[in-house]
């Protein structure tokens, strides 16, 4: 659903609708608004000054050929085009800094805004997201409101004081030669609605196949292991340069309808200019205007010009900048399952009693397919029980659904006697520790993946994890220690390294209920044996799920549930269920000793 808010991102047009809506955007520069004002202010202050010029030096030639009007001297004139320039150069010089400071910490509250919206989203948000599109939002999107408000809003305010100030100007000194030159505006407007339309279709075009472009490098460098052990490095290559060939396609299309267009307005508007030179001419020569009234209007048009060109470059970019708005807008206003400020709650330890009553669960992104079905589990605080069976037959469901990762179809969960939709979602997983099958660390030092579990651990506590996991031993190894950089995903430490680390994570937090996901199955025999020792030490006193493969890990547990297609279809310790006949769990168990003989 995600992915089809995404599409056509490139197509926005500028109505009165979206540009309302792209407004509300203007709420993160109220804090800066006397920037803002300032940065408006010496803008137009700054475009007066240079609408002045050409008048100005169109004065000089009629004072030099003794035809003044304004009654001053040359050098009066002089000094003052001397005075307007350095104006300008200050005016710019502060409309560029105030709007930075607008742009710069206006942006930077939309990034806060916008990272924080996303890190509260439910995890349903993010399978039905890719993450490259969200973390475009959080920088390419951003950018580009910040290019607006910084340059591109700033740019089109001056043309249109440029248009609007210089046609009354020509209009005023010279009514005949600017009627001329207005009659041009329609045939540019027709045109930049005709080119503009098919350059904005080129332009999303272009877009996607970037985008395109992006997913390849991001998937290939995110599974760079899986690339190598299938030798697909030429296969990845060829399917990137595959996509870049087209993007260069389109980009050229796009570039030579932009070529077109843009020798078009040149063509049409310095042959108004030569034009208007020619009928100037000869008004001067018949005595019906004066050289200098000639020269200032030659510059005026070619000022208006300018402006009127520039007009399709400016459109194109405000048309991206409020898609891009409506864009981070829309994440701005997605509802998340949690707010910054219920994580200033009190922390309240519990007891660890679980009960699923009659549980059922399909996935939202797979509301045809039944997960769960009358899914009945009770585990008393401290207790240890395993949840057995085929891949797909649910066990990881059931732990996702205990952590609140999705909301139930039917039945019940309670911790403590309380349903957990009831409990504070902040505080049920705060009391919850997962060690997974596949451990992700972050790419920092190993002592921060430790301190992960609990941010405000002291170097000591670090050290207590650290010791009770069994980490110590190859920690103590590297020669950075606690401050090894540990790699992009933990790539620099073995699987049984990673593996502890999360263990002294889970440790550091110090949950009421444990979840072992699978946690040693992916470890050779030597790991195991020292991942499960500090793995016995982390369950005691505490209750814990523990989600297996390998029965040998779990003989000795309290109960044992075995599921098939969704289903709870044998439970009760590991001897009760060694003496049903043919039964499922007997089978694997049977399977699994008998290979390991």
């Amino acid at each position: 659903m995600a992915r089809r808010r995404f599409e056509n991102r490139d197509s926005t047009k500028i109505n009165r609708t979206n540009l309302r809506n792209s407004l509300k955007i203007f709420s993160y520069i109220r804090p800066h608004l006397l920037h803002f004002i300032v940065g408006m202010l010496v803008l137009v202050l700054g475009q007066f000054a240079f609408m002045a010029v050409p008048g100005v030096c169109g004065e000089m030639v009629n004072v030099a050929v003794q035809k003044g009007k304004w009654g001053f001297s040359i050098n009066q004139l002089g000094t003052m085009l001397m005075v307007l320039v350095i104006s300008q150069a200050v005016f710019s010089y502060i409309r560029t800094t105030t709007f930075a400071v607008v742009s710069e910490k206006g942006m930077s509250d939309v990034r806060r805004d916008l990272y924080h919206r996303l890190i509260m989203q439910p995890v349903t948000f993010f399978e039905s997201s890719r993450v490259g599109e969200l973390s475009s939002r959080i920088t390419t999107d951003v950018e580009q409101l910040q290019s607006a408000l910084s340059i591109t809003l700033a740019e089109f305010i001056r043309q249109i004081i440029t248009l609007v100030v210089g046609v009354g100007i020509l209009a005023y000194l010279t009514p005949k030669l600017s009627f001329i030159m207005i009659l041009t505006f329609p045939v540019v407007i027709i045109a930049a609605m005709f080119f503009g339309r098919y350059i904005r279709k080129l332009s999303k075009n272009r877009q996607e196949e970037l985008a395109k472009t992006n997913t390849i490098v991001e998937e290939s460098f995110t599974n760079f292991s899986i690339v190598k052990a299938f030798t697909n490095e030429l296969f990845e290559s060829k399917r990137y340069s595959d996509s870049v060939d087209n993007v260069v396609g389109i980009s050229l299309k796009f570039a030579r309808v932009r070529g077109l267009f843009f020798a078009f307005i040149i063509s049409l508007i310095f042959g108004c200019i030569l034009f208007i030179l020619w009928k100037g001419a000869s008004m001067v020569q018949a005595g019906e205007m004066e050289a200098g009234s000639l020269l200032s209007f030659v510059l005026y048009t070619m000022v208006i010009g300018g402006a009127i060109a520039g007009f399709g470059n400016l459109y194109t970019a405000l048309a991206g900048a409020i898609g891009a708005t409506e864009r981070v807008q829309e994440l701005l206003h997605q509802e998340g399952e949690l707010e910054l400020n219920a994580f200033d709650e009190k922390y309240t330890q519990l007891q660890g009693n679980v009960v699923f009553e009659n549980v059922a669960f399909t996935y939202p992104s797979r509301p045809d397919v039944q997960v769960l079905n009358d899914i009945d589990i009770s585990i008393q605080s401290g207790e240890k029980v395993a949840l057995v069976g085929q891949s797909g037959s649910g066990k990881s469901t059931i732990v996702q659904l205990l952590m609140r990762f999705y909301d139930l179809n039917a039945g019940s969960i309670k911790v403590d006697g309380k349903d957990i939709h009831k409990e504070s979602l902040i505080n049920l997983r705060r009391n919850i520790a997962i060690v997974p099958q596949d451990v992700l660390l972050f790419g920092g030092t190993i002592r921060e993946n430790i301190a992960y579990g609990n941010i405000h651990a002291t170097q000591a506590e670090i050290e207590r994890a650290a010791e009770q996991s069994n980490c110590v031993e190859f920690i103590s190894q590297f020669p950075e220690g606690y401050e090894s950089i540990v790699g992009e995903r933990g790539i620099k430490l073995s699987g049984g390294q990673r593996q502890r680390i999360a263990i002294a994570r889970a440790i550091l937090k110090n949950p009421t209920i444990l979840i072992l996901d699978e946690a040693t199955s992916s470890l050779d025999a030597e790991s195991e044996k020292v991942v499960q020792e500090a793995l016995d030490r982390l369950m005691q006193n505490r209750t814990s799920i523990i989600i297996a493969h390998r029965l040998a890990t779990i003989k000795e547990v309290d109960r044992i549930y075995v599921l098939e297609h969704g289903r709870i279809i044998e439970k009760g310790r590991h001897e009760e269920l060694m003496q049903i006949p043919n039964g499922v769990y007997k089978n694997l168990a049977d399977l699994q000793f008998n290979m390991n003989v």
